[in-house]
């Protein structure tokens, strides 16, 4: 019966996969100019930025990396299993440009969710979803949608990178947040997503939470987990560049992991779970290309 299961999944996928144009390859390179480098003292995370969801956004990052806008922030609110948030030390500091002059970050308007029409093409996962009427992944990046709205957006899966804001839509301006834990789809549509964790996860976790629980002294803001630097990988010198790789979700290899990921098909699961499968439990696994002939280590 399980076998059964499966083939039925496959052929259904490969249905999906003759209709559609997909890539040749397992892998895609990620550009340097799309990837973000925060270091911090224990480790360095890259983000992969998403300017074909959010190119305001990705553009505002990048020039208050460039400028420095970063340097010596403090993740001044992490919650276990919720998010790790990052920005200056008052509401907004000041910040001068590469010309020395004075500046300050400005608001920016939300790009929370686009046309469908108007989407990349959607590797499709589940529907419906708890959430939206359909999830799947764009370019690596888990989305959802809803045809009868003809929109779409990027959802709250761990690791990705979003833009902190106040009580109104639009008033966003450098504070941020990665998330570190559970998918709290609750902020989907409410909150502009902007990129997603490659690498480094680990140092993501390493964080000094900042919340405690009832009873515990409260965390001295001077243990609070600073920025070191913030800059784009193409901005470094070449020696200090990493290349990675992602899966390409739209490959045929990455549909035949979604239906063998939602079959179980494993000997493990001696009880079957129900034939459903949840987007943001679904890893884009990365790697890091190395300049000699050694095998990539996955991430």
């Amino acid at each position: 019966m399980i076998k059964k299961h499966l083939n039925s999944l496959l052929s259904a996928a490969l249905l999906w996969v003759s209709s559609h144009a997909v890539a040749d390859t397992q892998w895609r390179t990620l550009s340097p100019d799309n990837l973000m480098v925060m270091t911090l003292p224990h480790g360095k995370v890259i983000f992969e930025l998403a300017p074909q969801f959010a190119p305001r956004h990705v553009a505002h990052f990048k020039a208050l990396a460039a400028n420095g806008h970063y340097q010596d922030n403090k993740f001044y609110r992490v919650i276990d299993g919720f998010v790790a948030q990052a920005g200056p030390a008052e509401s907004e500091q000041a910040y001068g440009d590469n010309l020395g002059h004075e500046q300050t970050a400005s608001t920016i308007s939300m790009e929370s969710e686009w046309l469908l029409a108007q989407s990349p093409r959607i590797t499709p996962v589940q529907s419906p979803d708890l959430f939206a009427k359909q999830t799947g992944f764009s370019g690596g990046f888990a989305v959802a949608s809803d045809d009868t709205e003809n929109k779409a957006w990027l959802t709250h899966c761990p690791g990705v990178l979003a833009l902190a804001r106040g009580n109104e839509p639009d008033s966003g301006t450098s504070h941020f947040y990665i998330t570190n834990g559970q998918a709290p789809r609750y902020l989907d549509r409410i909150m502009t997503i902007f990129g997603r964790v490659v690498y480094g996860m680990n140092h993501v976790q390493a964080i000094t939470r900042t919340a405690v629980i009832e009873g515990q002294a409260a965390v001295d803001n001077a243990d609070f987990t600073p920025i070191v630097s913030m800059a784009l990988m193409s901005s470094l010198p070449i020696d200090e560049q990493i290349t990675i790789q992602v899966e390409d979700t739209e490959s045929a290899a990455f549909v035949k992991k979604l239906v063998e990921r939602r079959a179980r098909s494993h000997a493990f699961f001696y009880k079957k779970p129900p034939s459903v499968l949840d987007v943001c439990q679904v890893p884009v696994v990365s790697r890091i290309v190395p300049t000699n002939a050694d095998k990539p280590n996955k991430s």
